[in-house]
């Protein structure tokens, strides 16, 4: 098994705490900025921020269907880390300032693929669709913060 990761970043158009505040709302905001990849979206403890469970499932392709239950937990300012129970797949969401009134929206995926040949095509392919899909998300941040 290898490790498997996946960036994706924009520059958004609002203060780096309008935007962080927005992610870290996952009782109201954060389900209105999936797109229709996931579905059974369900906060189950808190909502905002740092101790927020929450379940979703994320259909990354037509065969492969994650169930997820994340916890989050807040590391460092601007930084919210998702930890799924059910896998290895940890995400990561970092804001920064990038100017005036603009911030800089970072996301990171990784967990542990599968090895051998189906792990090659993971590896090559699961980045790609996992940007795709974070890609939508950070657009539907951008016109939610506006």
């Amino acid at each position: 098994m290898s490790q498997v990761y996946a960036v994706t970043e924009r520059v958004v158009e609002a203060s780096p705490e309008r935007v962080y505040e927005a992610l870290a709302d996952y009782g109201q905001v954060r389900p209105r900025l999936l797109p229709a990849q996931y579905s059974e979206y369900e906060v189950r403890r808190g909502g905002t921020g740092a101790g927020t469970q929450v379940h979703w499932r994320l259909q990354a392709t037509e065969k492969r269907v994650r169930d997820c239950l994340l916890t989050v937990s807040e590391p460092s300012p601007g930084r919210l880390v998702e930890t799924d129970a059910n896998s290895s797949m940890v995400v990561t969401w970092t804001v920064t300032p990038a100017g005036e009134g603009r911030a800089k929206v970072v996301v990171e995926t990784t967990w542990q693929g599968a090895g051998g040949i189906g792990g090659f095509f993971e590896r090559t392919f699961a980045p790609k669709g996992l940007n795709r899909i974070h890609g939508e998300v950070l657009d539907r941040l951008a016109a939610e913060v506006r």
